[in-house]
């Protein structure tokens, strides 16, 4: 496999662009993408079949609700995009954070504006919230290509 792009997502809009990884333009390293490389490039989806995007939306579906019930929250789905190949791969990653007090605080303070902002959502919320958010977004990300067969029905964000 020989990677052509990666994202680091997690459905945040705080501080999730990397500028390195937009000046990038002719490809030559290969820099970590964040949630607003994507939203503002120029596809900002990532299209895969309808039968991948269905299995992936199930694992996802099943481990965030398995790390919410652990109250962890703050973790991100890398992808590596191999343009050549035509293959994704996926991984959650940095599942390592649970909702502590000292989380609970900081969720707190930025919610009520002190420290900026500009009235977005704080990265840091309680782990439903951050599960809700984080398959909201990966809905958004990949987008399905019809196939000659039906399409899966998309899993509710709340379920």
């Amino acid at each position: 496999m020989q990677l052509s792009r990666i994202y680091d997502l997690k459905g945040s809009e705080r501080n999730r662009f990397n500028p390195l990884a937009a000046s990038d333009v002719a490809g030559d390293r290969l820099e970590v993408h964040l949630d607003d490389n994507l939203r503002r490039s120029a596809t900002p989806t990532l299209f895969v079949d309808a039968r991948t995007r269905g299995e992936l939306e199930r694992a996802l579906w099943a481990d965030t609700a398995f790390l919410e019930g652990l109250g962890v929250m703050d973790y991100s789905l890398i992808v590596g995009v191999d343009a050549e190949g035509r293959v994704l791969a996926v991984a959650i990653i940095d599942f390592i954070r649970q909702y502590t007090w000292d989380k609970q605080l900081e969720t707190w303070v930025k919610s009520s504006g002190m420290l900026g902002g500009n009235g977005k959502e704080p990265t840091i919320i309680s782990p439903k919230q951050y599960m809700r958010r984080f398959r909201v977004a990966m809905q958004q990300y990949f987008t399905a290509v019809p196939a000659a067969a039906g399409t899966d029905v998309p899993l509710d964000p709340d379920a």
